[in-house]
């Protein structure tokens, strides 16, 4: 049987997302400063590029990754958020709109371990 990484990969996920809260909480806290450039954090998926993991798809029935009805919706910040009379690109609406996606992030983590830990008990348990 195959190494899962699962755990390391939820692990490294939940990091991502401590970061990313962390540089929108800073975001929130200089919005008034003038001239402060809002902050980002690189996208899961580019840090998961790095990583060098791959999905396997070990039966035909397993959904694709690249399945042709799979989109990706993308804002652009520069069209979407305007920039402050002091230099200022801290939109606090913006900054909430991505809070919430970090508490997404957190709550689909958490849900994922959760529901593997019980597979894995269940596993276990029918030995």
């Amino acid at each position: 049987m195959d190494k899962v990484y699962l755990f390391d990969l939820a692990s490294r996920h939940s990091a991502w997302a401590s970061v990313r809260q962390a540089t929108i909480a800073g975001n929130i806290a200089n919005a008034n400063t003038p001239g402060y450039r809002a902050a980002e954090v690189e996208p899961f998926s580019a840090v998961l590029d790095k990583t060098h993991l791959a999905e396997a798809r070990t039966n035909a029935a397993h959904l694709s990754m690249s399945a042709p009805g799979a989109a990706t919706v993308k804002m652009d910040d520069a069209e979407s958020w305007s920039i402050s009379e002091n230099g200022n690109t801290v939109s606090l609406d913006q900054q909430m709109v991505k809070a919430n996606e970090v508490s997404g992030a957190f709550t689909l983590n958490t849900s994922i371990v959760r529901s593997f830990h019980r597979m894995v008990l269940a596993s276990v348990r029918n030995v």
